[in-house]
């Protein structure tokens, strides 16, 4: 849905991003999901009288990693501060955040929408501590408290308002979300809460400067709903304005099951946090050599990787493209490629197209493949040595995602050795002609179509087993002779 002529819209996100770590961002109590409610929550984490924080030397990796990767600056000296407010899943009454010195910031990422490149700024990035979780649906007229997720390290990554449209927020997201899974420092599970989303929209008349006054719609947890609810809100905001209202700055909520946001509470002001620094924490100083170190342990990333796999295999964009759109696909596609020593081109094809479509069907991800990367380069080298043609390789394949075996075995269990021998190939090419002489009459007098006939029964007397090439081949010769 594109912003109605005359009004453009102003977005920014803010993504709170879950790190990978075993335990919480300054405590050692552990960050495993769907654990019992309330037995991850230690005394840091509540907060209780003479403990103290100590920060989590992992989380602070990982936040510089991120930063590396979007060519941001990496702050020497970072500080960590308290964020008072007040809510029931808040244990301490203020949240360990950072405010004035973020340890990331000015970096971007680059997106596509269509055939346009766009950069979009990322205003900071900096590490803070979940809170709990609010719970509504068991609790007939009253909240339960889960205090399991309270502690839990995040960088909250603020984009510029750069982003004008909702296709373009959901591009910006998406390749957010593809780079920290790359890195390693987030699973990426939005239904889980790892990776969620809150989203800033203003509106204002075509060609004014002047932001108009913006909303934030919190916590929406997958792609189609970030873009709906940004789809709601423009129109929302610009019908309010055009009937001569005014927009309110406030916190809303998006209702999956309507489409709609709904207003939830009053925007707070950085000043209603009344931010100061955390006087439990030092300063954090982040030297030269070790931001190097870190440097050192990017894996490559995905518009890199993309790129040498069109020059390095020769693929065309578009597939270089899917195949690295996850880490794990990408070294899995690179695996059956050396393993096999076959055509860049068909591994991609099997890749992508088979094995991908396989897994959808069964509802598996890459970590749970019933063809491992070796098995399917098993099988892709019996077409490069023409054992097998690749028609019969598609049989081959769903015996092995059945969980039958290698190529190997099941080509030798099954009989399915593909006829080379241009003998047998002529045999059978000499029958099907002799049952058909209408047909080669027709197909001598100019009906080139019937050749396709010809090549079926060809293929269907030798039970689908004659190598295809020679079968055309031969064929064209007798036909034509």
């Amino acid at each position: 849905m594109s912003v109605p002529a005359g009004w453009e819209a102003v977005i920014g996100l803010e993504v709170h991003c879950q790190l990978l770590t075993q335990s919480k961002i300054f405590s050692g109590a552990a960050t495993a999901y769907g654990a019992a409610p309330n037995t991850q929550a230690d005394a840091v984490t509540l907060g209780l009288p003479g403990v103290l924080p100590v920060l989590n030397a992992a989380a602070l990796e990982m936040a510089v990693k991120f930063g590396l990767a979007i060519d941001a600056q990496i702050a020497e000296r970072c500080v960590f501060a308290r964020k008072h407010y007040f809510y029931p899943d808040l244990p301490k009454g203020y949240q360990i955040s950072q405010y004035e010195q973020p340890i990331v910031s000015k970096g971007h990422l680059d997106i596509e929408v269509g055939e346009k490149v766009q950069r979009i700024g990322i205003t900071r990035a900096h590490m803070e501590e979940d809170a709990g979780k609010s719970l509504h649906e068991n609790f007939s007229g009253q909240t339960g408290i889960d205090l399991n997720r309270a502690g839990t390290p995040l960088i909250e990554i603020v984009s510029e308002p750069d982003l004008r449209n909702a296709q373009e927020a959901v591009a910006y997201l998406k390749k957010l979300h593809q780079l920290v899974v790359y890195l390693a420092i987030c699973d990426g599970n939005m239904q889980e809460g790892s990776f969620r989303c809150d989203a800033n929209v203003s509106v204002r008349r075509a060609g004014e400067s002047k932001f108009g006054t913006r909303t934030e719609t919190k916590n929406v947890n997958s792609f189609r709903y970030v873009e709906k609810a940004i789809e709601y809100e423009i129109q929302r905001q610009i019908g309010v304005l055009e009937s001569g209202g005014k927009i309110v700055q406030e916190t809303r909520l998006f209702n999956p099951d309507t489409g709609e946001t709904r207003a939830m509470r009053s925007k707070e002001e950085a000043m209603d946090y009344r931010y100061f620094p955390d006087p439990d924490l030092l300063p954090v100083v982040v030297t030269k050599a070790d931001v190097e170190r870190i440097r050192a342990t990017l894996p490559e990333l995905p518009e890199a990787r993309k790129a040498r796999f069109e020059s390095q295999y020769g693929l065309p964009a578009y597939d270089a493209g899917v195949l690295t759109g996850e880490r794990a696909l990408a070294d899995y596609y690179e695996s059956v490629v050396k393993a096999s020593g076959a055509d860049p081109k068909l591994c991609a094809n099997w890749v992508s197209t088979d094995l991908l479509g396989a897994l959808n069907k069964l509802g598996r991800d890459m970590a749970t493949s019933p063809v491992s990367a070796e098995a399917l380069a098993g099988m892709l080298r019996r077409i490069a040595d023409k054992t097998i043609s690749g028609k019969i390789a598609k049989e081959v394949f769903e015996a092995m995602l059945a969980g039958e075996g290698g190529a190997d075995e099941i080509i030798k269990a099954k009989g399915l050795v593909q006829i080379t021998d241009e003998g047998a190939i002529l045999r059978a090419i000499d029958e099907v002609m002799a049952r058909s002489p209408d047909n080669v009459a027709a197909y001598r007098a100019g009906k080139d179509k019937l050749f396709g006939f010809f090549v079926g029964q060809v293929m269907k007397a030798t039970q689908g087993k004659a190598n295809p090439e020679a079968v055309n081949r031969l064929l064209k010769q007798k036909l034509t002779a």
